[in-house]
């Protein structure tokens, strides 16, 4: 046990993610994702931890498709609706209605964390996948099949922190054929977004 200042090290963690503390903000992950989904998605297209809804708002402008965004965080809500995206807060599939996207979209909280390294605040809550880095990617995968249209596809980003082989195999034991839609390899990742169809 030290005598540190706990508040020193909530200001040297928000430095190390930027001035943003409160809402994730498109980074590479996001730029993957909405590349996926772009080429993929259509008809009416959910997207479950929108942050600050660029995805959401590319595939909308891209596409033409008609998006709905979702956050747990209301902070990255509001900055959603401000993009001008219908909007809903829910804590991930919860809220909706059964067979009705045609495609859902996830960049989840995929870094592994120590449980005692966690921080109570929104920018932790979109960065920490857990001890495995799978904590929200495990319950999406079981029940997003619920809210698909019968031709329904999810798009999932997956890092390879979070062991991308432990995800293919969660979402082939729901009864989901999956690809890689696309790839990309950085020093200490790599990133994919995975086609479920």
């Amino acid at each position: 046990m030290t005598d540190r200042d706990p508040s020193d090290g909530r200001r040297t963690l928000a430095e190390r993610r930027g001035l943003e503390t409160r809402v994730y903000q498109p980074a590479e992950d996001s730029g993957l994702l909405a590349e996926a989904a772009v080429e993929h998605a259509s008809g009416l297209v959910l997207e479950v931890g929108t942050g600050s809804g660029w995805v959401a708002e590319t595939v909308a402008r891209e596409t033409g498709a008609r998006v709905v965004a979702s956050d747990v965080n209301p902070h990255a809500c509001r900055g959603a609706s401000a993009r001008g995206l219908e909007t809903a807060r829910a804590d991930l599939l919860a809220p909706f209605r059964d067979g009705v996207f045609d495609a859902v979209l996830f960049n989840p909280p995929y870094l592994p964390t120590d449980p005692d390294n966690e921080w109570d605040d929104w920018m932790e809550a979109a960065l920490s996948g857990g001890e495995s880095g799978r904590e929200l990617i495990d319950p999406f995968l079981d029940d997003v099949g619920r809210v698909l249209a019968p031709s329904g596809i999810v798009l999932l980003l997956v890092s390879s922190l979070a062991g991308f082989d432990d995800v293919v195999d969660r979402a082939e034991r729901r009864g989901f054929d999956a690809e890689t839609a696309v790839q990309e390899s950085y020093p200490f990742e790599t990133l994919s977004v995975l086609l479920l169809s």
